[in-house]
């Protein structure tokens, strides 16, 4: 799965950066994607594919927060990469005569700067907080990787400071994001509901179904995860 993961991700951009008909806002905001799905992965897998294949159960203190941040951090980004993505299709659908005049490169190239950047000021406070506290219980965490509150529940101090702040992030990130998303294609459906042919309609349909079916896969677990 990692491998399909990587072959599949560098072969669309690949694909996006030779094919110049492809160098739209869609595009861009959608290789954002693929990055994040890329570094998220890596992330993650080859440390647990070390633990399942080589029984390598150690990471490093640095090595464990560092991979803690980068998670969470990639999590962010991508949400907010929906939501330039939302906004990308309800400016096509809703306003298509000003679409490209507003959604400029240079345009496009702050909202990707800006979605990285909150992705990892966020998150900052997180690892920087759970490194600063004195670790004396067992030094077992049971994940395959640093989850959060796996990792700063160790800490021998008081970790409710980290707990609010992670519960808040949990919570306010998905809901101020999901509230663009979900006033987006409110609109976004009230203008399909209002083109004049049926392919028209159907088309437009399918555009916004491939956008829902990775927003439902990305904000159901990863909540579900984190209240678990």
């Amino acid at each position: 799965m990692y491998i399909a993961a990587l072959l599949g991700n560098l072969t669309i951009l690949y694909i996006v950066k030779r094919e110049l008909s492809l160098h739209e806002p869609m595009y861009y905001f959608f290789c954002i994607l693929l990055l994040t799905d890329l570094l998220l992965s890596s992330t993650i897998i080859p440390k647990t594919l070390s633990i399942f294949w080589f029984n390598s159960r150690q990471i490093d203190f640095g090595a464990c927060f560092t991979q803690l941040y980068l998670i969470h951090c990639f999590l962010v980004i991508e949400s907010g990469t929906f939501v330039a993505m939302t906004l990308d299709g309800y400016m096509a659908i809703c306003d298509p005569l000003r679409h490209s005049t507003i959604l400029t490169n240079s345009t496009v190239a702050k909202i990707c700067l800006a979605v990285v950047l909150r992705g990892f000021m966020i998150i900052l406070p997180i690892p920087i907080m759970g490194s600063l506290w004195p670790h004396c219980r067992t030094n077992i965490i049971p994940h395959s990787y640093c989850k959060q509150f796996s990792v700063v529940s160790l800490a021998c101090a008081d970790i409710r400071p980290s707990s609010y702040y992670s519960v808040c992030v949990t919570f306010i990130v998905p809901s101020v994001d999901g509230v663009l998303i979900v006033v987006s294609y409110t609109q976004i459906l009230r203008a399909i509901f209002q083109l004049p042919t049926k392919d028209a309609r159907i088309k437009a349909f399918g555009t916004c179904g491939s956008h829902l079916c990775p927003l439902s896969a990305l904000y159901i677990p990863d909540l579900f995860v984190s209240l678990i």
